[in-house]
């Protein structure tokens, strides 16, 4: 049965199991809310901060995820394994990117039912 993986940045909830990682699973679904990088816990891209629930990590580079970050629950979405459901936030070097995403598809949202409310008329 797969954990219910919440993204808080944008809402945007997908299902992983224990044996693959957030962003594995993310990218498997063609999901887009966390950015991706490397892949392999070196570049520091898919940082997020797990904000509740239970995991396991591997190994991830000190020079994008410090001992006191790591203490805070920061962790990479490609070396984090769900035990249970999470809620994570994107807190890398890409969550301006995802903000305004989110930013324009709110947008785009306001836009098309405002359009679609006003009547057609001729000039």
């Amino acid at each position: 049965m797969p954990h219910a993986i919440v993204i808080t940045n944008t809402g945007e909830t997908f299902g992983c199991g224990g044996e693959e990682s957030v962003l594995a699973a993310m990218e498997r679904l063609r999901r887009k809310g966390i950015p991706v990088g490397c892949r392999n816990g070196g570049c520091g891209v898919c940082k997020v901060e797990v904000v509740d629930g239970q995991f396991t990590k591997r190994k991830m580079s000190r020079a994008v995820v410090s001992m006191e970050e790591e203490a805070r629950g920061c962790v990479l979405a490609c070396k984090v394994y769900p035990q249970g459901d999470l809620r994570i936030t994107v807190v890398g070097k890409m969550v301006r990117a995802i903000e305004a995403q989110q930013g324009m598809a709110s947008f785009a949202l306001g836009f098309a039912a405002t359009t679609a409310s006003q009547p057609d008329t001729e000039s």
